[in-house]
């Protein structure tokens, strides 16, 4: 069992930054794919980014690409989702998970393991 926890939400005006981490409880997350999800309010959960340490492979939604940075330190069990040019629909609650196999996937329901979520709300 992966427990997963996630701090750096806040409030944010538009254009401004955050720094999202989520700190994970396993061993090593060498064995993982770790991805950050958000979810607004009335909307489904969608995939914003993932990373896994095989191959250094990071992948992006079209919509936080270029904005969002995702990147990990193994000997701290780390995950950072480094968020620039925020933009009020980028609201939303933000999920850290975890997936036991190593391919960059894109779908909620393929992680094994999810945090509480931390709230990121951008003001106008």
């Amino acid at each position: 069992q992966v427990q997963l926890v996630e701090s750096g939400g806040g409030l944010v005006q538009a254009g401004g930054s955050l720094r999202l981490s989520c700190t994970a409880s396993a061993r090593t997350l060498k064995i993982y794919t770790m991805g950050w999800f958000r979810q607004a309010p009335g909307k489904e959960r969608e995939f914003v980014a993932a990373m896994n340490w095989s191959g250094s492979s990071t992948y992006y939604a079209d919509s936080v690409k270029g904005r969002f940075t995702i990147s990990g330190d193994n000997a701290k069990n780390t995950v950072i989702l480094q968020m620039t040019s925020l933009k009020p629909e980028d609201t939303a609650v933000y999920y850290c998970a975890a997936d036991r196999t190593l391919s960059l996937r894109t779908r909620a329901y393929d992680y094994d393991y999810w945090g509480q979520g931390t709230q990121v709300t951008v003001s106008s």
